[in-house]
């Protein structure tokens, strides 16, 4: 009887050794992922999910990874998701990714200087996103958000957001809502106290102006400056930016001089003061520019055609510079009146500037 014990016992141990090794050869063996990509739902069972990536033949057998999983101590706790297992990745580090949850991420850009329509352009060409906010107006997907009444022009920030399947396009929207409000507030109270703005809400109205006239970071403190200077002084903005901005789908890519005299709430030629909202989603240069201002005694400025500006103090210096620089040295009739435009030209081309997390937040 002894001796039958004994046998009985090395027997086990021997199959215990022989599958512990096994396992091992298993666990530790190059896989071949035959899909782009998996797909775990949620509800989904470490033992389905082995039976799925069998039948789809990326494991040699359907019961090896469980048993790991439990000799890991480690069997539950599989995150829904969608999986992209690199070539050659072994049955252990597969079962630590999908229990870890790392998920294919795709990534969606806002762009500085995009309008709310833009943005909502790139939501819904999104693939990847759930979509609950198509065919929905901007003042309906803003009660959604849990935002009621508040204008959606300049609310989301700039950055690359990284999401997963099964994020909506609510929840990024969100989040992007989330960053641009916590930048804001925090540039708010670290503003510079001499600016003659009242509210966050016009310092971001005038950073998407700053956003839309350069983009050279060196140069947004100082066209700040030239805006804050003149709304000290009483004068208007006269931006064509916010002109464009009003005349909606009417704008083709040129302003005349007509547009510049047609009224609308966002014209700074015709009206005083900030406009009613922003008029693109500046980034964070251009709101630390509109609330820390370079001290200047500029009123106004115009392109040297390089993107970059020339600013003048008097209106003489800036109609020698707009003759220098936009009308190639031959002088035409223009304005020469003190509220003349900064660019006193009649006709004006533009050019384009140049879970969810974001990229910026990966540096932080």
């Amino acid at each position: 009887m002894r001796i039958l014990i004994k046998s009985l016992l090395a027997i086990l141990l021997l199959s215990f050794l022989i599958g512990t090794a096994y396992l091992y050869w298993v666990g530790t063996s190059h896989l071949k992922p035959t899909a782009n990509s998996y797909v775990v739902i949620p509800g989904t069972s470490l033992r389905a999910f082995s039976r799925q990536l069998y039948q789809q033949r990326v494991l040699s057998d359907p019961y090896s990874l469980v048993l790991i999983a439990h000799m890991k101590g480690r069997s539950h706790g599989l995150k829904a998701g969608e999986y992209r297992f690199r070539a050659g990745i072994t049955p252990l580090e597969l079962l630590d990714q999908v229990l870890a949850g790392r998920v294919v991420e795709y990534p969606l850009l806002i762009v500085e200087g995009w309008t709310f329509f833009q943005v909502m352009e790139a939501i819904n060409n999104a693939p990847k996103l759930t979509h609950t906010l198509e065919n929905f107006t901007p003042k309906q997907i803003m009660t959604k958000l849990g935002y009621p009444n508040i204008n959606p022009e300049g609310r989301f920030y700039p950055d690359t957001y990284f999401y997963s399947l099964g994020t909506s396009d609510a929840m990024l929207l969100h989040h992007a809502y989330r960053k641009m409000d916590t930048f804001l507030q925090k540039e708010w109270v670290a503003r510079d106290p001499s600016i003659p703005l009242k509210t966050p809400e016009e310092a971001l109205t005038l950073a998407s102006i700053v956003e839309k006239e350069s983009a050279h970071a060196d140069e947004r403190r100082l066209i700040a400056g030239v805006f804050l200077h003149r709304l000290q002084l009483g004068m208007r903005l006269q931006t064509d930016p916010t002109v464009i901005y009003g005349m909606g789908n009417r704008y083709h890519g040129n302003i005349h001089l007509q547009d510049l005299r047609h009224d609308t709430p966002y014209n700074t030629y015709t009206r005083f003061g900030l406009p009613p909202t922003p008029i693109a989603m500046p980034g964070g240069d251009s709101i630390h520019a509109a609330l820390n201002p370079a001290q200047t005694s500029a009123l106004y400025f115009v392109s040297r055609g390089d993107g970059s500006h020339v600013f003048s103090d008097t209106l003489q210096e800036h109609n020698n510079a707009v003759i220098k620089y936009q009308l190639g040295g031959k002088p035409k009739t223009f304005s020469s009146s003190a509220t003349s435009s900064k660019h006193s030209k009649p006709k004006h081309k533009t050019s384009p500037k140049n879970s969810v997390r974001s990229k910026k937040q990966d540096s932080q």
